[in-house]
């Protein structure tokens, strides 16, 4: 998927300016695909250049002004034809797996400290997740349609994390059975 078919969908309801959007970003779409706020605003650019996006100059009082995205009829064309495509599941990039091939009794105490933050990281993703499924998704099959899409990817993001904690929970132990005692009883 490419960042412009995120920022289309970000603008598939609401007409948003960038400022709008790298906040969605940060609090939706950013969950499951990542980009920064020059890639976004690079990106709209872009989209707009193409025809994809038309844009508006709203006067701010005291500020200045604000542009406001929305889909042209060729975007969401576009679009509907992207989602009508093949998905492509990327491999994941992650350097803790490629430091695992390099496991020793030397570094395990580190390896599993750097475990110990992201079993963190995963926990609280987690529970905002299952916050925001308890407060806006508690009965999927209630829902608009549009929005039952939208609660399939919460359910995968939760089910991921489970998933990573489960297995984060099995890799602790077995990387406490690597430390050797010394450092085991320092760190106690």
């Amino acid at each position: 998927m490419a960042l412009n078919h995120a920022i289309m969908t970000a603008l598939l309801d609401d007409r948003l300016s960038g400022y709008e959007l790298t906040k969605a970003f940060d609090t939706s779409l950013g969950f499951f695909w990542k980009a920064s706020h020059q890639q976004i605003y690079k990106a709209l650019r872009d989209l707009e250049q193409q025809g994809l996006l038309e844009s508006e100059d709203v006067p701010q009082a005291g500020k200045p002004d604000k542009v406001i995205y929305g889909l042209t009829e060729g975007g969401r064309e576009a679009l509907d034809a992207w989602v009508l495509g093949d998905s492509k599941a990327t491999e994941s990039k992650d350097d803790m797996f490629v430091k695992f091939y390099n496991l020793s009794a030397d570094n395990a105490a580190h390896l599993r400290e750097e475990l110990a933050q992201r079993r963190q990281h995963d926990g609280e993703r987690l529970a905002l997740y299952r916050r925001i499924r308890a407060r806006h998704y508690a009965q999927p099959e209630s829902l608009p349609v549009r929005r039952r899409g939208i609660y399939l990817a919460l359910l995968a993001g939760i089910r991921h994390c489970e998933t990573r904690l489960a297995w984060a929970e099995e890799a602790d132990a077995l990387l406490a059975s690597v430390i050797p005692e010394r450092q085991s009883a320092s760190a106690r």
